[in-house]
């Protein structure tokens, strides 16, 4: 029976792992080690009794009391805190779902790491901020890395078995968020009930957020660089308002591969689940003749400023991708609590990874976790301030 774990089960992109395993047989068919959440406490509980699991951490420590009341007479062991939750990734287990939202989940996931088996990986951060340590944290176990945002899954399903020599460039797509067809001129006065509506995917609000300022799609344009070896002069990105093409390889010869599917992130999540074999999935095929039309559009970088600074730090390589993100996760900070406007964000992360820039060591990898945190600590408090 194979051993899982899920790291940020209570969140959107955890929550459909857990439904899937649900489907898939639950407690009959897998050994739950560990799930681990955050404040929704009676999720968490709930999800760690249905799957019988070994253990149910939350990250806040002030929370303990209530985790273990709620688990009560279930056997599912409680704890709460970071070491806790550092505990729980070092348990061994054959498939972990890195699931925890920002540079949070890159300490949990580099333990999970260390264990071997597959790290199916929807911490995107992870590899923007360390994409060098976590390929070499996982060669050196014997793990495997499977990606679970849906347009790295779908291009490491075009890719397939094709030799990277005759691939011309890789295509992922955005659906442009909520803002995607706003006049310019209002996007100022942008709200954050506004920017936590996404058209097409259901999803926890600050990766929705980031969606509608495109902070999101630059990650995954990062992501792809670190995950498939790509230069970033290969890697492009698509407007498209359908969310029905998630990625597209095209090679020298001039064709071109796509992958696609319905809008759900079950599909991403359950192709990792069961690779290397493919299994039937809870997710609706796909109706072409009742979608009718799909449609198409190049980015634009008035709009999305934050396609050009992703294309910034890969040049820049070494710190930038950390300092990039601990910028982007202040400043989106800071909008939710009203500190800074929608437009806001993109100056003040330019700003960070302008003065940090000026570092004699920023354009060197950082080759441990504590070299990638001190960065992030840097770049929030330049964010902040």
């Amino acid at each position: 029976m194979r051993r899982i774990s899920i790291f940020g089960a209570t969140g959107s992109v955890g929550a459909n792992g857990v439904d899937l395993i649900r489907h898939a047989g639950g407690p009959a068919a897998y050994h739950v080690v560990a799930l681990t959440g955050g404040r929704n406490i009676a999720r968490l509980a709930r999800m760690a009794r249905e799957l019988q699991a070994e253990i149910a951490v939350t990250a806040h420590e002030e929370l303990l009391d209530d985790l273990r009341a709620a688990l009560e007479g279930s056997g599912v062991e409680a704890a709460a805190g970071e070491a806790a939750l550092m505990e729980a990734a070092g348990r061994p287990a054959d498939w972990v779902l890195s699931a925890i939202v920002g540079a949070a989940g890159l300490a949990p996931g580099l333990a999970a790491l260390s264990q071997g088996g597959v790290l199916a990986l929807a911490n995107k951060e992870s590899l923007v901020c360390a994409g060098a340590l976590l390929r070499r944290t996982g060669k050196a176990a014997g793990t495997t890395i499977l990606p679970v945002d849906s347009e790295h899954s779908a291009l490491f399903q075009a890719l397939g078995a094709e030799n990277l020599d005759s691939v011309k460039d890789v295509t992922i797509t955005a659906s442009g968020g909520a803002f995607r067809d706003w006049p310019l001129e209002r996007l100022a006065a942008a709200t954050v009930a506004q920017a936590s509506t996404h058209p097409n995917w259901a999803m926890g609000q600050r990766i929705t957020i980031d969606s509608a300022s495109m902070f999101n799609k630059a990650m995954e344009v990062i992501e792809a660089k670190e995950f498939f070896g790509l230069g970033p002069d290969r890697i492009k990105v698509l407007v498209h308002p359908e969310s029905i093409i998630h990625a597209m390889v095209t090679h020298h010869d001039g064709g071109s591969i796509a992958h696609l599917g319905a809008p759900d992130m079950r599909h991403a999540i359950g192709y990792a689940l069961h690779w290397p074999t493919r299994r039937p999935l809870p997710v609706p095929a796909l109706d072409l003749a009742a979608l009718g039309a799909l449609t198409f559009r190049a980015p634009d970088e008035v709009r999305w400023p934050a396609l050009r600074l992703a294309r910034e730090v890969m040049a820049a390589g070494g710190a930038a991708g950390a300092v990039f993100n601990a910028a982007k996760e202040q400043a989106l900070d800071d909008f939710i609590a009203g500190r800074v406007r929608f437009t806001d964000m993109a100056p003040r992360v330019e700003a960070v990874l302008a003065d940090l820039s000026a570092e004699g060591d920023f354009g060197a990898d950082p080759d441990s976790l504590e070299a990638v945190l001190h960065w992030d600590r840097r770049a929030r408090r330049k964010a902040a301030a």
